[in-house]
């Protein structure tokens, strides 16, 4: 029976897919009088379904070894195009992250989503959500991850524009799809490029295929930079970061998801094509760039936002910004680490965010204040998923950054710097968020905030534990993945990097102290009223607004792209336009002049013909024709 479910692993995806079939009838209006509920309660049911499967092939992966199966789909020429699926360790671990933070999610849901007339489409979207993010795991083809990462952005539009007769949302929805879709282009052109370039376009090939790559430099620049595109799309990494934002206008279940697994799943991507950025030093120092830009701006983004989703939605920007700088390095182990310790901490932060707008029907926290006594388990659950993520002992992150600093890997100075800016900020942040959340005196909103009711309250309380006990897998983590190994403590070069590893921990573990010192003794506005100092609106604006980045698009972007179509207009309407009303109006103008050698009379078209025939006889026994022929034949040549 096990060997059965492993070697039906493949199909743990399609459960989601059933789902989502499955609550059509009620999604549709079909049956109305049963209400949605049954809906959400089949879909849950796959759900769990799907991670019981995953749980049993996730344990008997260990003693089958990794398996490879390949479904042939085109082979034209030279083109050999298959659909691969990777069962490791690996692979279906990540599946029992997606499916168990999804069943998590789905009953949250019941509760957040209890009201919503709309409740059996939210699920079948979920179902989809699931589906594509559970064949990510365990694809090994780029072209199947592909096709997935497509659906994904499909969900993703569809799940944020959930209450589409909101105006804000609209907007949302469409600039989330479309942001998404600058990088998807991208990627696309990529994929297409390294499917000439190389033998097949599966994820495990790539690293045998990078050693004996000869690409030119700037093919292998250009092909690298290229499949950075997707990734930096589905991540919000710098310039494509705001749609995240923009996206916490849907539900919040929704925004759960999108904030732990869905992100990831685009770094997961970036994580397997990582023998393609060894290929050109600028593919990893761009992914450096990136990540280092955004890591740094999308902390200082958070603390200048009183939205409690927005600050969130920053945040994990910024955390997906180092998994960009691990990538670069090419420690991919530490990348995974890093997706996995910030998943499961941001699930909880968001579950706490979304009982705290269901409580009191607000999401500004200069409004709130004084829950702490009303809701413990919702304080609790932001308690730890905010010391998750500030590296504070012993929870996973922790663990990631010990494994990081200790001197196994190269680690330059800078990035030493780099994490402990994020580290500083974020815990000022959500240092910030709990005093005006939690502490202090209620306020209007706040007075009245019981604590959720057990759909809401049961998974953040099992997301509480389960984010405790993830803190042993960085100190676990068994796998090898990076291309590099880790330095040997014999080495010159673990010697060049002991210093840093002596006090890089120390420094790390007393910057989250500094800042949450810091977030403690900060001067916090409860009005709307701005500061009076001329410097500090200057700040709050440039970090309040995402550094202007949505105005510079505005400004070139927007603008270039509606010159050009104004200048396509005006070339259609007066050149395109033009010249065929002038053929039509020659065809018209000729047909009317020819209208009246058309008299009927057979006399006239013989004099017609004998005029023709003889003006062409004199032309060849004149010598004329050959005047005429060498005319055109030297116009045609010039042509």
């Amino acid at each position: 029976m096990v060997d059965f479910l492993f070697a039906t692993t493949w199909l743990i995806p399609i459960y989601g897919l059933m789902g989502a079939i499955l609550t059509l009838p009620w999604s549709l209006g079909i049956i109305r009088r049963t209400g949605p509920r049954p809906a959400a309660y089949l879909n849950i049911l796959m759900t769990l379904l799907s991670f019981i499967h995953g749980s049993i092939a996730f344990a008997a992966v260990w003693h089958q070894g990794n398996v490879h199966l390949v479904w042939p789909w085109l082979q034209v020429a030279d083109l050999n195009l298959t659909l691969t699926i990777d069962l490791s360790p690996v692979s279906l671990g990540a599946l029992e992250m997606v499916t168990g933070i999804s069943l998590l999610v789905q009953i949250y849901a019941l509760g957040y989503m209890e009201k919503d007339a709309s409740l059996a489409r939210f699920y079948g979207l979920m179902g989809l959500f699931e589906a594509a993010l559970g064949g990510i795991a365990i694809s090994d083809s780029l072209l199947l991850s592909y096709m997935l990462l497509e659906i994904l952005t499909l969900s993703t539009y569809l799940l944020v524009g959930f209450w589409y007769a909101q105006p804000l949302v609209v907007t949302a929805a469409r600039d989330a799809f479309l942001t998404k879709r600058v990088g998807d282009i991208i990627l696309l052109m990529g994929i297409v490029a390294l499917s000439s370039y190389g033998e097949g376009l599966d994820f495990s090939q790539l690293e045998i295929w990078a050693e004996s790559s000869t690409l030119p430099p700037l093919a292998a620049a250009l092909l690298g930079l290229s499949l950075i595109a997707g990734p930096t799309g589905k991540c919000a990494q710098f310039p494509l970061n705001l749609w995240l934002d923009e996206a916490m206008e849907g539900p919040n279940p929704a925004g759960i998801m999108r904030n732990s697994v869905v992100v990831s799943a685009g770094a997961y991507v970036l994580i397997k094509l990582q023998p393609v950025f060894t290929l050109s030093p600028i593919s990893g120092n761009v992914l450096i760039l990136l990540g280092t830009m955004t890591a740094i701006g999308a902390s200082l983004m958070a603390i200048a936002q009183i939205d409690i989703k927005r600050t969130m939605s920053h945040s994990t920007s910024a955390y997906l910004g180092l998994v960009f700088v691990a990538v670069g390095l090419g420690q991919v182990d530490i990348a995974f680490l890093l997706l996995f310790t910030h998943a499961v901490a941001k699930a909880l932060l968001f579950m706490t965010v979304g009982s705290i707008i269901l409580t009191t029907s607000n999401q500004n926290i200069t409004e709130m204040g004084g829950l702490w006594s009303r809701m413990p388990a919702t304080t609790t659950g932001y308690l730890v998923g905010a010391a998750g993520l500030i590296t504070l002992f012993p929870l996973g992150e922790f663990w990631t950054m010990r494994r990081w600093l200790d001197g196994t890997w190269a680690v330059p100075p800078w990035l030493l710097g780099v994490i402990v800016i994020v580290n500083i900020l974020n815990a000022i942040n959500l240092t910030r968020v709990f005093r005006l959340v939690f502490l202090g005196e209620p306020q209007a909103k706040t007075r009245r905030a019981p604590e959720v009711q057990w759909p809401m309250a049961l998974p953040l309380v099992m997301m509480t534990v389960i984010t405790i006990i993830a803190s042993i897998v960085p100190i676990q983590w068994p796998f090898w993945l990076s291309p590099y190994p880790p330095l040997d403590v014999a080495s010159n070069a673990i010697r060049a990097s002991a210093p840093i590893a002596l006090w890089a921990l120390p420094i790390l573990m007393a910057s989250g102290g500094i800042g949450i010192l810091i977030g403690l003794n900060l001067k916090l506005q409860r009005t709307t009223a701005r500061p009076t100092q001329v410097y500090r609106r200057f700040f709050q604006d440039l970090f309040a607004y995402d550094f202007y980045v949505e105005r510079l698009y505005k400004i070139t972007v927007v603008n270039g792209v509606a010159a050009l179509s104004q200048i396509a207009v005006w070339c259609d309407r007066y050149i395109v336009d033009g010249l065929v009303n002038l053929v039509g109006l020659a065809t018209i103008f000729g047909g009317s002049t020819l209208k009246y050698n058309a008299s009927g009379q057979s006399q006239f078209y013989i004099l017609t013909i004998l005029l023709g025939v003889g003006a062409l006889l004199w032309l060849i026994f004149t010598g004329q024709w050959t005047l005429v022929t060498e005319f055109w034949s030297t116009a045609f040549n010039g042509v």
